[in-house]
């Protein structure tokens, strides 16, 4: 079983980010932390009592890791935009085993009282030209989105489009059932790409 955990907007510079989504969403976002391990820094956003919004960029502070970041920021260049999605799974290993190849080798994190593991691919890049979600699994009862305060954000829809639309489906029913029947999940034939929807104080969003 796999559930929505949260969406990653990167960015150049975490402070270009936030500046980005805050003028979008119309709410502040929340001081994240560091990943030593990966050399990126963040901010949040609640969309809810189980999910959240993450910004993340390069921590120009930190020592560049000798493998490759995560969600390929090496390569990262322009302005922020949609850069993931993120699923969460009770059990990581069974996951990645029905997942496409690439989709990543389980790695352990921790931040503070958090503590995950998460699948993080090679190269940085995820399948289907990084439309497939990266899968991660929370160790205990711990999670981001309890701590953050509400501003009254929600998903309310996320467009997966990609050339091989039917396989992508595919593979998310291996992968992340059921997550690829839920109604906001909308996939799309067409060039890699993906779209989140929001509804906030300020009116319906769209994030690319």
């Amino acid at each position: 079983m796999a559930v929505f955990d949260h969406l990653e907007i990167a960015a150049e510079t975490l402070r270009e980010g936030v500046e980005f989504v805050e003028a979008l969403l119309g709410v502040p976002l929340e001081a994240g932390g560091e990943h030593p391990l990966m050399g990126t820094h963040n901010a949040l956003l609640s969309l809810g009592p189980e999910a959240y919004l993450e910004v993340i960029a390069i921590n120009p502070e930190m020592v560049a890791p000798a493998h490759k970041r995560w969600f390929a920021l090496d390569d990262f260049t322009g302005a922020p935009r949609l850069r993931a999605w993120i699923a969460a799974t009770d059990d990581l290993e069974a996951a990645l085993a029905r997942a496409p190849e690439g989709a990543g080798r389980a790695v352990e994190l921790t931040r503070g009282d958090l503590a995950w593991r998460m699948a993080v691919a090679q190269d940085g890049r995820l399948p289907f030209d990084g439309v497939f979600p990266a899968l991660i699994q929370w160790q205990g009862a711990a999670h981001p989105a309890q701590r953050l305060p509400d501003r009254g954000v929600r998903l309310t829809g996320l467009t997966l489009q990609h050339p091989r639309a039917q396989d992508l489906g595919a593979a998310l029913g291996q992968a992340v059932a059921p997550l690829e029947r839920e109604p906001w999940l909308e996939l799309r034939s067409g060039a890699a790409a993906m779209t989140a929807r929001f509804e906030t104080p300020q009116g319906a969003r769209e994030l690319a």
